[in-house]
């Protein structure tokens, strides 16, 4: 069975969940109180959210004999499949694939283009030009911010995006990379792509000036990109 990504992007906007698939997904199957053990959750708590991804579809459960007398133990393991790139996935792979055969071609100057400048201009061909001055208020920045999430989302990805720095920062949780097998291998490649589609969609919008970076890897199967305004806000 495959997932839609954005069918489960509830569930998996919990990071405690994030944290149970992952978990899972490393170790195999085991039982409620195991994994609150192994993540230091209440085995009530560590259940609730086991059966809330079961009935998700992202988990399945059974239940196992023990040796001797005693009830069957029920174990949970991530679904056959549940992991699997969605067609929106694969759409983002065909992408990834012309942004990584461009990254090898020569710019401008005879040289090839890195990855982050492959990202950044295929930004730039395709996210709407919003002809918006740079925002001025902490408002103004988030929906900037909400508007580039919106195309990671066209990515596969489910975006978690939170704010320090008075507003000025946007903190993003990238969970699940759809392009997760080359992103281990070949992390700048792919993480550069990523930095350069986040700095053109910000350009595009009228943030040319936004600082990007980002860490992968935060945790098994998230990335975390930080986008911030260099204008200075209204007092």
């Amino acid at each position: 069975m495959t997932i839609d990504v954005s069918a489960g992007a509830s569930l998996l906007a919990s990071p405690v969940r994030r944290l149970i698939v992952d978990t899972l997904a490393r170790r195999g199957a085991m039982t409620a109180a195991q994994l609150g053990d192994i993540i230091d959750l209440h085995v009530t708590t560590a259940r609730f959210h086991l059966d809330q991804l079961v009935a998700g579809g992202l988990l399945e459960s059974r239940f196992q004999k023990q040796v001797g007398a005693g009830r069957p133990r029920k174990l949970y393991a991530v679904a056959p499949g549940s992991l699997e790139p969605s067609r929106r996935d694969s759409e983002g792979l065909q992408v990834l694939a012309e942004l990584l055969a461009e990254s090898l071609t020569a710019g401008e100057n005879g040289e090839p283009l890195s990855p982050a400048e492959a990202g950044r201009r295929w930004a730039l061909e395709h996210v709407s030009d919003t002809h918006t001055a740079a925002a001025d208020t902490p408002g103004r920045w988030l929906a900037k911010v909400g508007e580039m999430v919106d195309v990671l989302g066209d990515w596969g990805y489910t975006p978690e995006v939170t704010t320090t720095n008075g507003g000025r920062t946007a903190r993003i949780n990238l969970a699940h990379c759809p392009f997760l097998d080359l992103a281990r291998k070949n992390p700048a490649v792919v993480c550069g792509i990523h930095r350069g589609l986040i700095a053109g969609a910000m350009e595009r919008l009228g943030e040319e000036e936004a600082d990007v970076s980002l860490e992968p890897f935060v945790a098994p199967f998230l990335c975390r990109a930080h986008v911030t305004t260099q204008t200075p806000f209204k007092s």
